[in-house]
């Protein structure tokens, strides 16, 4: 392999613009990551009169103290629970990410009840079911911390009642799956939430707090006008002496999340998994150089080889057919130990790039190497000469061997992701293991003003085939219009908010949350699972 050699000046102007606005950027994603924190923080008062921990902290309680914890979705509604940008409060009101429980690699879900009493925000629902369908494709054990005011009446809608339903039908493929489910209820569960420990094969509940019901108090009476307090209804001793539901009952949140490591630490689940390899040297380009190298827009130049050099083992990359469609970056190289085939972009996707990379997939799928795809493309070529050299079928092909891939994928928008350069790079409508943005990333149909452009020669020819003289003052209007449009649409805090990724990253983090993914893709590939026909019922 060669060392990649570097080029960039860290003095230079445009290094200095690029670090300095993702840097910018970098600090505004802190703040709202903040401001979810805050806002759930502010319940302290509460959870101490309670004395209970707030979620956070349960969380803490839960890991492994000092090994990794890859969040994910963290600005998951941004923009959708209020129209005011600043007072979105993202998140989905629930933590998800992977981390380790007595040693275990697990998925990881904590209702915030600290923020509207846990009730189920926008995006919540289909932040909860993506990390469900991570933990099934990775085989992870599935771990909730579950306290849940259920729906906001308030705000129902039809849609949010139908698509919710899905997050119990990948409990049951969970379990079916061989998965353990392991819920620790904290406080309420009530309505549909009393189907998450219903569908779950390990449940514990907190004495005094844990309430799971299907209709509370309020309902009851209102639905049958009986008569009966909560802990008759859904407490946790009830549950655990009556109905069966609970299988542990713990005296507050720290016992329960001590409980719940005990019942990690009984699976053996690590008994297939073969020891991580330690023994690999760091990049010798410095990663801290990577916001300095992060395109602030698609017109700027970049050579992907220096991003590659900063994230990969030794900054050794061996590139596979370095002359033949140069703007399609491909080869091969390490991320802490583990073997990886790398696509990249230069440029536009032209027909010898996608023949390229069609044959570096089908390389890597032979030998069983996970690809990882670093996009930063305008998109595939266009014009006569390509159309005549067969861009559409060299680009499908590509797409073909992609979309067919035997290995694991996983993406990192770098920079712009526009047109059908998404899809044949991996992008999230393709499926990827795992999908990450830096918070320069663009993502579009096309870019705005080639938009615009497109739109103005439309409306321009609609008018004259209709006759009509033409009204250049209209046409800048719409051209106005549509820029502001995409320009809103396109950045990785919206597309991100829309869980159109599975976080955004500070570009310096980028080696070790790659490694992370590539990790847990590893392991599942290791591990034979148990299935059973129905999943665990419950007594």
């Amino acid at each position: 392999m060669m060392k990649v050699e570097t080029t960039v000046d860290p003095a230079s102007g445009g290094y200095r613009a690029n670090h300095d606005a993702v840097l910018a950027q970098l600090a505004q994603l802190r703040a709202l990551e903040q401001r979810t924190r805050d806002k759930s923080n502010a319940a302290r008062p509460l959870f101490e009169r309670r004395g209970q921990l707030l979620p956070r902290e349960r969380l803490a309680h839960l890991l492994d103290t000092g090994a990794p914890f890859l969040e994910l979705s963290t600005l998951a509604g941004y923009g959708l629970d209020h129209p005011d940008l600043e007072r979105s409060v993202p998140g989905g009101g629930m933590i998800a990410g992977i981390g380790f429980v007595e040693g275990v690699r697990a998925m990881v879900l904590v209702d915030d009840a600290g923020i509207d009493a846990g009730a189920v925000q926008p995006m919540g629902i289909e932040k909860f079911q993506r990390a469900q369908q991570i933990a099934l494709q990775q085989k992870l054990p599935f771990i909730h911390l579950v306290e849940c005011a259920g729906a906001n009446l308030l705000a129902y809608n039809v849609e949010t009642f139908i698509h919710g339903g899905s997050g119990f039908y990948w409990l049951a493929r969970l379990s079916a799956a061989g998965l353990p489910v392991i819920s620790v209820v904290h406080g309420a569960s009530t309505a549909g939430g009393a189907y998450m420990p219903g569908l779950s094969d390990y449940v514990i509940m907190v004495r005094g707090q844990a309430k799971a019901f299907l209709a509370g108090p309020p309902l009851l009476k209102a639905a049958t006008g009986e008569i009966a307090s909560e802990e008759e209804l859904g407490g946790a001793d009830m549950h655990a002496a009556v109905s069966g539901l609970a299988d542990y009952v713990a005296d507050d949140d720290a016992h329960a999340l001590s409980l719940a490591r005990q019942v990690v630490a009984t699976l053996d689940w690590n008994r297939q998994v073969a020891p991580a390899c330690t023994q690999h040297a760091a990049p010798v380009l410095d990663p801290q150089q990577l916001p300095g190298l992060a395109p602030a827009g698609q017109r700027v130049p970049l050579d992907m080889r220096e991003i590659i050099g900063r994230i990969v083992d030794g900054s050794l990359f061996m590139e596979f057919k370095p002359d033949y469609g140069p703007a399609t970056v491909t080869g091969h190289a390490a991320i802490c130990g583990i073997r990886i085939g790398i696509l990249a972009n230069n440029g536009p996707l032209d027909p010898a790039g996608a023949t390229k990379a069609t044959q570096f997939i089908q390389l890597c799928c032979q030998s069983g190497t996970p690809l990882v795809y670093l996009q930063n493309t305008t998109g595939f070529m266009v014009g006569k000469a390509y159309e005549q050299a067969g861009m559409i079928k060299h680009g499908s092909k590509m797409i073909q061997a992609m979309a067919n891939a035997n290995v694991p994928r996983v993406t990192v928008h770098c920079g712009a992701s526009f047109g059908a350069g998404n899809y044949g790079m991996s992008g999230r409508g393709f499926f990827p293991d795992f999908c990450f943005s830096w918070p320069n990333a663009r993502t579009a149909v096309m870019g705005a003003e080639q938009a615009a452009g497109t739109m103005a020669i439309v409306m321009e020819a609609g008018m004259r085939r209709k006759g009509l003289e033409v009204d250049m003052q209209a046409i800048a209007a719409m051209r106005e219009q549509v820029i502001a449009t995409f320009e809103k649409q396109t950045s990785a805090f919206y597309t991100s908010g829309r869980l159109l990724d599975d976080g955004v990253i500070d570009p310096r983090d980028t080696r070790n949350v790659l490694a992370m993914a590539l990790a847990t893709c590893r392991e599942a590939q290791e591990r034979t699972l148990h299935p059973v026909q129905f999943g665990v019922a419950r007594p």
